[in-house]
């Protein structure tokens, strides 16, 4: 496991809370959690992906591997994001988002246009 890559050049953001490798396959998947408050799970998501952006490249560039990040960010009270179940399937083993009552609306927003709307979150 690589606890904190050391790039070639200064990356100030290079300790995700988990990575994941396939040797074989020659993959590597930066995982990063986040509980931010419900008003956040999206903003959250997109600061996490930016916030490694260049940690992936290095990673891809110096070690010849596919790398990708997945932010896996749930609110205080339970909301999720439509994107969390297609985040989480890009991590290996079974894994399942189990919510019998959801507090809150997962949100979806289109950062296009920044507007949000409320959906379900389809499992219970």
């Amino acid at each position: 496991m690589e606890p904190t890559v050391q790039p070639a050049r200064i990356i100030p953001n290079n300790k995700p809370d988990i990575i994941m490798s396939d040797n074989e396959k020659r993959t590597r998947v930066l995982i990063d959690v986040a509980i931010p408050g419900d008003r956040n799970v999206i903003k959250k998501e997109d600061e996490k992906i930016l916030k490694y952006k260049d940690l992936i490249i290095e990673k891809q560039r110096m070690w010849n591997v596919k790398a990708k990040v997945i932010p896996v960010i749930i609110g205080a009270t339970g909301t999720i994001s439509k994107s969390l179940r297609q985040y989480l399937s890009n991590i290996p083993g079974e894994h399942d988002i189990n919510c019998k009552k959801q507090p809150y609306w997962a949100l979806h927003t289109h950062t296009h246009t920044n507007t949000h709307t409320h959906t379900h979150c389809g499992k219970c």
